[in-house]
């Protein structure tokens, strides 16, 4: 399904975009409830279609991340491996990895010789080798209703 104008945004961190059944709030304040395939995770971007047929874009809401950055490829893949094999969701960019916030990794990771950057950051990990799933949503992965309005 081509993307389509949002009239709504839905702003969430990592954690909640990755559950299947959530009552949150829309930006303009309307209580909402998800419901979600699942093992479903929305990515910064993807867009769900209401029970009423508006269209909602969900935003990748800033979170604390740690964020490793590095010229030398191997230092990163190092990190990359250790991390892994702490089963830890990575995102994976060109000279950095980035992980939620966790100061044990942080010390961790600093004691491979890396330079660790704690900040404010969307996050959006890697689906993982078993777990890829399409980004596009176009609203036939989920039922959105609404729950309440604000001031209703």
């Amino acid at each position: 399904m081509p993307k389509q104008t949002a009239e709504l945004r839905l702003q969430l961190p990592f954690d909640q975009r990755s559950r299947s059944r959530l009552r949150t709030t829309l930006e303009n304040g309307e209580e909402i409830g998800l419901f979600l395939e699942r093992g479903s995770v929305l990515r910064g971007g993807d867009q769900l279609v209401c029970d009423d047929g508006r269209v909602v874009e969900i935003i990748a809401a800033p979170e604390t991340v740690s964020t490793v950055r590095s010229p030398d490829p191997l230092l990163l893949l190092r990190a990359a491996y250790h991390l892994g094999n702490r089963h830890v969701a990575l995102e994976i960019g060109v000279g950095w990895v980035r992980y939620q916030n966790d100061y044990v990794l942080d010390d961790m990771v600093r004691g491979l010789g890396l330079t660790v950057e704690v900040e404010q950051a969307p996050f959006e990990p890697e689906a993982g080798a078993y777990g890829a799933h399409s980004h596009d949503h176009g609203g036939q992965h989920a039922i959105i209703r609404g729950v309440a309005r604000a001031g209703d």
